[in-house]
């Protein structure tokens, strides 16, 4: 009987080991090519009028949480930079393209902005703000940036893509990042890839305070750019 008790305790400490989740404190780069690719399967709705945007951020008001990001038209002259082409603002599952050079900062995107009730979840969004603030001022609401949270829990990348790897073990395509944002339209890979940045950010951030409620994960410290121990 005592044995048979040991044997159970064993294998429940096994089981709740291989059960945790894990995490590195630095990603190694060269992995990322190896997983799957993430795909957003919600609805993407851009956003062309501020009636339109008038109605998108009611609707994103509503929501329990929020994720945030922008893409900018690249500029391959020195000295040359473009306003903010698309605020790309996505619940868990609808994500809406503010296409800016339409809209505008119109009322309803500056009442989203300075919104103080719903979390909106980004990534370097300090940036993303000092841009949005060279076409319109307006007073910063309820924002997190995911990468001053990360390191609580011992991850040290800040790239969107290697924390969602991280996370997930997923790959976020980057390769329309220097596309045209300001084009007549929009591309369907465009549209995906703006999609995907913004609700990322919310499924890492309920990730990121379910470990650190649980304490589910278990991290491995590496000490260089190159993963050791993967396996």
């Amino acid at each position: 009987m005592i044995i048979n008790s040991l044997l159970f305790c064993n294998f429940a400490s096994r089981k709740d080991l291989k059960m945790k989740k894990t995490l590195y404190s630095k990603y190694d780069k060269t992995q990322i090519n190896t997983l799957p690719r993430v795909a957003f399967e919600g609805r993407i709705v851009v956003v062309l009028t501020p009636t339109e945007a008038e109605r998108a951020v009611e609707y994103l008001l509503s929501q329990p949480i929020l994720g945030v990001d922008t893409e900018t038209r690249p500029s391959f002259k020195r000295g040359v930079v473009h306003n903010v082409s698309l605020l790309q603002i996505a619940s868990h599952d609808i994500c809406f393209l503010f296409r800016l050079k339409h809209t505008g900062m119109s009322p309803s995107i500056i009442r989203l902005l300075e919104d103080t009730t719903v979390p909106k979840i980004g990534l370097s969004l300090n940036d993303d703000i000092s841009m949005l603030h060279k076409v319109a001022r307006f007073t910063p609401g309820y924002f997190i940036d995911l990468q001053k949270h990360v390191k609580e829990i011992g991850v040290e990348d800040l790239s969107l893509q290697k924390l969602y790897a991280n996370f997930f073990g997923q790959k976020i395509s980057k390769a329309q990042r220097l596309t045209n944002w300001d084009a007549d339209i929009l591309s369907d890979k465009q549209k995906q890839y703006a999609a995907i940045d913004a609700w990322s950010c919310i499924n890492l951030y309920e990730e990121l305070i379910r470990l650190e409620k649980t304490g589910d994960y278990e991290l491995i410290k590496v000490q260089d750019e190159v993963q050791a121990n993967i396996s």
